[in-house]
């Protein structure tokens, strides 16, 4: 039978039973869902996709209808509205997911909320029959959540298109998830399971409302709802763990994130994690909190706060009445290898001031640091001592950083490796441990120097290092075969880096090797660390991160050419270039 000839006009519906915006946004649903077609909503809604990649999904889902919320004066007179269309209506049910949702929006009760759900049958074309999902709000004359109605209508927000997942297991609904919100950039946006339907639903969003020009798509439709039989629970647990928070919730966690860098370095500085064992079933049982309070110096109720704190983020769990240590906590403790002990009491002191005057350095593009404490960044810690060997436990503690460098790159044909600016010497160190013919120079100011050489043990690497002094900005030393600068470049302006690399450039023989290891700026919307340690060199010493692109720009100005570069721990980037092979420009 010619479907076309005996399906209802979705267009006569009675316009006296919605709000003129809600009949629109109905028959708009109705009209689309008749001729939508599975490839061309995920085209719609997820068009990062490749056509591949839909056919492969669409062999696993099915249309099942499209959802929308309107705020009728009645709910009778909805239901007679649609039927009156030809349609099969449903008995209306009670919706407490999108009851929840718009309470939670809109921050009223959401008991207050009377939301119901109408299944409206529609004879479909080619893949099945369609339904339209309708959410109603009742709303009579004068209603108080008007506001609310408004609001939806320009939003949207509870608009969406469901598919059915045809054979649902914990395989298929694990690749689903991992297609669409990794390659398809969707966002996890909540679930549940319906025991009244025996159903599994997995809600994502989409930032985007547009998809590639010519193809159908449901009207500023930005949700997507996957619909499995059947109870999964992995995939529903899997699924809400990654579901972002609404957005004020997010919003405050991030603005009280200087709280919890606080009560890091609390704990850093009164060692409570060295008082308390690590892992769960860990010997000895752990102490009382009032005995650890008694321990370190603290208030008994003061600590149970802060370490209360400490297991919402992670680094403590609770263990009765007291609290064990996290793998990620043990970091904090002394004896942890590496610690990251300094590193926290670096970031919730000095450091923390100086970001505290971030303004200044975004208004100004100079660094805070100097603002704040009167000079810069490293002739402070010169008149600082004990900073100073801070500063460099905290350097120490990132090293898990250069663990696979002496794999990286092929040393064996090099005698000399020059650690420009090595700090303590810990890359140089390491290299020196896994190629044994290698001889060492460690390059760096001479306060830095007798720090360094306190820890050098006396073994055969020690025996095959030259501590030398210098100022890399002038001259760094001649006859090496490798050139490290570990961290260094980021902090410097791009004028003060090619005056470095220029600086080594001036005392390398063509063919020498120059290693890099910095953190690299993302150029594809990927997280990274080097984001927030852009901010952070701004602030501290005037410096920045870069791209992969902008230091093979800055290494071609001072005469290098960049081979390779390798992803390292921490975020951290190996940066392989050799001297020669470039033109040396006068600029960038």
């Amino acid at each position: 039978m010619d479907s076309d000839r005996t399906a209802p006009d979705p267009t006569a519906l009675d316009p006296t039973a919605l709000d003129p915006a809600d009949l629109h946004l109905i028959r708009d649903s109705l009209a689309w869902v008749r001729g939508a077609d599975t490839d061309g909503v995920l085209a719609g809604l997820v068009p990062a996709l490749t056509e591949r990649e839909r056919a492969e999904m669409a062999a696993h889902c099915a249309l099942a209808h499209v959802a929308a919320l309107v705020f009728p004066a009645s709910i009778d007179a909805l239901t007679a509205g649609l039927r009156a269309e030809g349609l099969t209506v449903g008995k209306a049910v009670p919706s407490t997911v999108v009851r929840a949702r718009l309470g939670r929006r809109y921050g009223v009760p959401p008991e207050s909320l009377d939301v119901s759900i109408l299944h409206a049958g529609l004879p479909g074309a080619g893949d099945g029959a369609r339904t339209v999902e309708v959410f109603a709000l009742e709303l009579p004359p004068g209603s108080p959540l008007d506001g609310i109605a408004t609001r939806e209508r320009a939003e949207r927000n509870e608009s969406h298109v469901a598919l059915d997942v045809l054979a649902p297991n914990t395989v298929v609904l694990s690749g689903l998830r991992a297609l669409l919100g990794g390659r398809g950039g969707l966002v996890p946006d909540g679930g549940g399971h319906n025991r009244h339907e025996d159903c599994t639903v997995l809600y994502f969003r989409s930032a985007g409302e547009a998809g590639p020009a010519g193809r159908a798509q449901p009207p500023r439709y930005r949700r997507l709802e996957i619909r499995a039989r059947g109870h999964h629970p992995l995939a529903l647990t899997a699924h809400r763990e990654a579901t972002a928070p609404e957005p004020a919730k997010r919003l405050l966690e991030l603005m009280t994130g200087a709280w919890t860098t606080q009560a890091i370095a609390v704990a850093a500085e009164l060692d409570v994690l060295d008082h308390l064992p690590v892992g769960r079933g860990a010997q000895p049982r752990p102490l009382p909190v009032a005995r650890v309070a008694a321990r370190v110096g603290a208030d008994p109720r003061g600590l149970a706060r802060l370490l209360r704190h400490l297991a919402a983020v992670g680094l403590v769990a609770p263990a009765g009445e007291s609290y064990v240590a996290t793998e990620m906590g043990a970091l904090l403790r002394q004896d942890a290898h590496p610690s990251l002990r300094p590193l926290a009491l670096l970031y919730g002191g000095p450091f923390y001031d100086s970001f505290g005057a971030l303004a200044h350095s975004v208004r100004t593009g100079e660094e805070s640091f100097a603002a704040l404490f009167g000079k810069g960044h490293f002739d402070y810690l010169t008149e600082h001592p004990r900073l100073a060997r801070l500063f460099d436990a905290a350097m120490a503690a990132s090293a898990a950083m250069f663990a696979p460098i002496p794999w990286l790159f092929d040393f064996r044909g090099a005698r000399v490796v020059v650690d420009v600016a090595g700090g303590n010497g810990h890359l140089l160190g390491r290299i020196l441990e896994h190629m044994p013919h290698v001889r060492g120079v460690l390059f760096e100011r001479p306060d830095v120097l007798t720090a360094a050489r306190q820890q050098w043990p006396d073994t055969s690497r020690a025996h095959r290092c030259a501590f030398v002094a210098g100022d890399f900005l002038e001259a760094v030393p001649e006859g090496g075969d490798v050139y490290l600068l570990s961290r260094v470049l980021h902090d410097w302006d791009d004028d003060r880096a090619l005056t470095i690399l220029r600086s080594c450039a001036a005392s390398m023989a063509d063919g020498a090797a120059l290693l890099i290891v910095e953190r690299l700026l993302p150029t594809d919307g990927s997280t990274s660390l080097a984001v927030s340690w852009d901010l952070h060199m701004m602030c501290n010493v005037g410096g920045r991160e870069r791209t992969a692109a902008e230091y093979e720009r800055l290494l071609a100005a001072a005469g290098f050419t960049l081979d390779t570069v390798h992803d390292l721990p921490l975020d951290g980037s190996l940066l392989c270039a050799r001297r020669g092979d470039a033109r040396p420009d006068t600029g960038l």
